[in-house]
């Protein structure tokens, strides 16, 4: 099977799992959104408040050193297999223009389509037209990861009222359209940062698309500047210079002139010179390997120091992320201190906060709460009834019989620990440190 063939397999899996990912629900939750709505972060059925997002850094630690870590064992496997600008390229230039419409032939993209009969104009506006209809629901599809499908089909029966949505959607679908038909492969040669870091996070291990000179001979002098080919028949070397390598590529490289940083690894050369040696009886000279293996003939490994550390760092993320995402609160409580500091009547000394319960489970509860200390007491607080993902705020008075107005005690403010609990279900809690504040004598 090709490589190319592999790829639109991939690329497929790659389209279907992200357009269903988003109706897939795991007790109620998503397996991926970000709501700024709700203000959650839904991650493998799992639901995270605005106060719980300190799993994120480690989420995007993981991400960002994984992609590092797979640059340097892969290549940019990512930018042939994954990246959606390759993917919507594929689909506009070989799906579109090339099968559907005939306008360009795919074995040579260096080659520019006629645009002077008016039958290949009219293919040009069909092309056209189509890819904006698929870039539209690109752009549908995208904003499923930030509202969820169920509220998006019921806000969309009213899109004057959400006019950002709509705005959002739009405005995506253009970029979509002015990046893939005009500036084409442009992007991944000067606007995407990847590349230019590609070359750093390289080494002899790393597999990515090379051509092979023990076999195929020096194709271009250290001044990129190519032989002739009388020189590369006299030394009976294996490259036929039929420059289908060069047609094929997207990004109108040569690979033959080594390592680019234009060269995105779709490996379309290495089909076309698997097909011209193939009738020559011989194995293609461009191939997915590593320096060491294919150049140096020694054995290549991806435990390398620097792949080692990235793991190491990979694996750490993983841990802290499960640490934090297994401490999730079960229900969210912020207290906050008035200016001001406390009260004093007959001796008693009181303060007062402002608590803010929100109440992230499936159902309704009723929340109250009480004090660890018994020298203390809650002189005023009303039990309050919250439905799901329902939020209210609530006065707390609390006081203690002592006179601390009169306490030589020097560590002021005393530390209480405060429980809020749903009546109904008192696993249902969660402590809170809070901080009693009284005069004390000079």
């Amino acid at each position: 099977m090709s490589y190319a063939t592999k790829r639109y397999w991939f690329y497929a899996f790659v389209t279907v799992i992200t357009f269903v990912m988003p109706f897939i629900t795991v007790n109620q939750n998503h397996l991926l959104l970000l709501s700024f709505e709700k203000l959650q972060f839904h991650f493998m059925g799992l639901a995270y408040d605005v106060n719980e997002f300190y799993i994120m850094p480690f989420l995007l630690m993981f991400f960002f050193i994984g992609i590092f870590a797979l640059t340097s064992i892969m290549g940019r496997a990512w930018c042939g297999w994954g990246c959606p600008q390759t993917i919507f390229r594929t689909l506009y230039r070989d799906l579109i223009q090339g099968s559907l419409l005939d306008l360009r032939t795919i074995a040579n993209k260096q080659k520019r389509m006629n645009t002077s009969p008016l039958e290949n104009k009219l293919k040009i506006v069909v092309g056209f037209l189509l890819w904006t209809l698929i870039a539209i629901t690109a752009s549908t599809n995208f904003i499923w990861y930030f509202v969820p499908p169920e509220d998006f089909f019921v806000y969309m029966q009213h899109p004057q009222e959400h006019l950002f949505i709509v705005t959002f959607i739009l405005s995506s679908a253009a970029f979509l359209v002015y990046d893939i038909v005009w500036m084409q492969e442009s992007f991944c040669t000067y606007l995407c940062p990847y590349s230019r870091i590609q070359t750093v996070l390289y080494d002899d291990d790393t597999k990515h698309v090379l051509y092979n000179t023990h076999r195929g001979g020096v194709i271009y002098t250290d001044n990129q500047k190519q032989i002739t080919d009388a020189k590369q028949w006299i030394n009976s070397e294996e490259c036929t210079t039929c420059e289908a390598c060069v047609k094929v590529c997207p990004t109108h490289i040569d690979i033959r002139k080594g390592l680019q940083l234009e060269c995105i690894n779709c490996l379309g050369c290495a089909d076309v010179c698997s097909t011209v040696m193939g009738k020559l009886g011989k194995k293609s000279l461009i191939e997915w390997s590593s320096p060491k293996s294919l150049l140096h003939h020694g054995k290549r490994t991806i435990f390398s120091k620097r792949n080692l550390m990235y793991f190491a760092a990979m694996i750490g993320s993983l841990i802290f992320a499960a640490a934090l995402a297994s401490e999730q609160e079960q229900v969210l409580v912020n207290i906050n201190k008035p200016n001001e500091l406390y009260k004093i009547h007959d001796g008693i000394v009181s303060n007062n906060y402002i608590v803010n319960i929100h109440n992230t489970q499936k159902q309704t509860y009723t929340y109250d709460v009480k004090v660890a200390d018994k020298n203390f007491r809650i002189d005023r607080f009303e039990s309050l009834t919250l439905k799901p993902d329902g939020m209210r705020k609530r006065i707390l008075v609390i006081s203690t019989p002592q006179n601390l107005s009169r306490s030589t005690r020097r560590d002021t403010p005393l530390r209480l620990k405060l429980t809020i609990f749903a009546q109904e279900d008192p696993k249902i809690s969660i402590t809170k440190e809070i901080s009693f504040i009284y005069p004390r004598i000079p």
